[in-house]
């Protein structure tokens, strides 16, 4: 499953440059599956094209980059650097172990 951010959220930033698939950012802006990762443009799928901000006021995990850190720590950084506790597992986003590989492989040309 993904991280998500609450509401709680004091807009520290502390949690964005620990991402190791820079999946976390600031509220309001938009963001590219290409950003920390070795996706390239392709004819099926364009990394490279800015998407619109999942939030507007706080920082915001974009869950199809989230990988909780498998495969690169052994628990996830933002959990663990935040100082409010807003960085939470979002149960609706549910991924296994295999799957967060999977994904991590596939952000990062490993496959």
């Amino acid at each position: 499953m993904s991280i998500k951010i609450t509401e709680k959220c004091i807009n520290c930033g502390a949690c964005e440059p620990e991402c190791p698939n820079q999946a976390i950012y600031e509220g309001g802006k938009k963001w590219r599956m290409s950003d920390g990762t070795s996706l390239k443009k392709n004819k099926i799928l364009d990394p490279t094209r800015f998407q619109e901000p999942k939030k507007k006021d706080i920082y915001f995990i974009v869950p199809e980059k989230c990988t909780e850190c498998v495969g690169f720590y052994d628990q996830p950084q933002c959990i663990i650097i935040c100082p409010v506790q807003c960085c939470i597992p979002d149960k609706k986003n549910y991924e296994n172990k295999k799957k967060l590989i999977q994904k991590k492989n596939f952000l990062h040309g490993n496959l």
